[in-house]
């Protein structure tokens, strides 16, 4: 009875079991009947919607270039020749007949001062002269009274000593009266301050009526054929040049290059930016002025780089993309980046493209065009 209870169950089980297979079996093909496996298979283009091809529009290759490299270093322009215009003498100013900006030359009349006292004291010491060239005279005749007596032996040899030394003493007398208006006479022209040289006025530091101090700047001029760049260059660069050597400088705010030649490379690199000073000369002209900014173009040998035409960007923003033409004629878009413009209508190519590759070239829009995009 056991067994055959046992049997019966061992049946049940695997009746069921069956059940289910048949049932999961049949899932899977009701499942694939729907999704079409047992139908006829249509070819698909599905790999070429959306693809485009290359067709008519002209192509540009991609071409590498081997160009001269130069490094900048940047400076400030500055004279070798400064001048800072002071007064020698405790005065007023009287008058300055300069402004900033002003081209002077050597000699010319740049401030007077208030001359009164000085005048004063030359008229002093001219009378002081006077009166030392009237005892001086009266001590000779005296002397040479005394040298006649004494070949008479009338005059003792004391008395003829003392009109000696009379005479003597008158003289020291005079000659230092003639210094005192010597020194009378120069402190009165110090009083008219000129230009020691040709040049431009940076600065005015006074007006008429203030006070002038010995030592106190009231002008600054500075010789504008002076003006010379001097700039860091990194030491790997500054081994190379040498005083003479004729480079370039250009000028930003004149958008400019000028001929420039190295006068000067301090002996002494700066230790935390591993440079030197380099002082380059610049030619006269009206457009420079001390302080403004400049760059010192240094070749560095050449260097190698991807040119592209120009017309075959396309900028959207600040993103630039190209399309590239594939071998099997299909078209790519990549985003690119770009370096330098360097001949006319090329650029350099940093990343995004390689050499060789054909690169469509963009339509350029025409005046009428670019105004109705401007509208919309």
């Amino acid at each position: 009875m056991m067994k055959a209870g046992a049997s019966h169950k061992f049946i049940s089980i695997l009746f069921r079991v069956l059940l289910y297979g048949i049932g999961f079996v049949a899932l899977i093909l009701l499942i694939a009947w729907l999704s079409g496996m047992f139908e006829e298979k249509v070819p698909s283009d599905w790999e070429e919607r959306g693809v485009r091809r290359h067709t008519s529009e002209p192509t540009t290759e991609v071409h590498e270039v081997t160009k001269p490299y130069v490094e900048e270093a940047v400076g400030t322009l500055k004279a070798s020749s400064r001048t800072i215009v002071a007064s020698k003498v405790l005065a007023t100013i009287d008058k300055i007949y300069v402004k900033a900006g002003d081209q002077v030359s050597k000699g010319q009349p740049l401030i007077d001062l208030d001359a009164k006292e000085y005048q004063a004291r030359l008229s002093q010491a001219k009378q002081g002269l006077a009166a030392a060239m009237a005892n001086r005279e009266d001590a000779e005749k005296e002397f040479q009274r005394a040298e006649t007596l004494k070949k008479k032996n009338v005059v003792t040899k004391s008395e003829y000593d003392r009109a000696m030394r009379e005479q003597q003493v008158a003289q020291a007398e005079e000659l230092r009266a003639k210094q005192q208006v010597t020194e009378a006479e120069i402190l009165l022209s110090y009083t008219k301050i000129k230009a020691v040289r040709n040049g431009r006025i940076v600065d005015r530091l006074a007006e008429p009526g203030d006070i002038a101090n010995p030592g106190t700047p009231l002008l600054v001029l500075y010789d504008a054929t002076s003006l010379r760049l001097e700039a860091p260059v990194m030491e790997r660069l500054a081994v190379k040049l040498k005083p003479g050597d004729e480079l370039k400088v250009y000028v930003d705010a004149l958008n400019k290059t000028f001929d420039a030649t190295i006068d000067e490379i301090v002996p002494q690199a700066d230790a935390p930016s591993r440079s030197f000073l380099v002082k380059a000369s610049l030619p006269r002209s009206e457009d420079l002025y001390e302080g403004m900014f400049g760059r010192l173009l240094i070749p560095a040998g050449s260097r190698k780089h991807l040119c592209l035409n120009m017309d075959a960007i396309d900028r959207i923003g600040q993103l630039e993309f190209v399309d590239v033409v594939k071998p099997d004629g299909t078209l790519e878009r990549r985003y690119i980046k770009t370096g330098q413009v360097g001949l006319p209508g090329r650029q350099e190519v940093l990343s995004g493209l390689q050499a060789g590759d054909q690169v469509i070239l963009r339509k350029k829009s025409s005046p009428a065009e670019e105004k109705q995009h401007d509208g919309e």
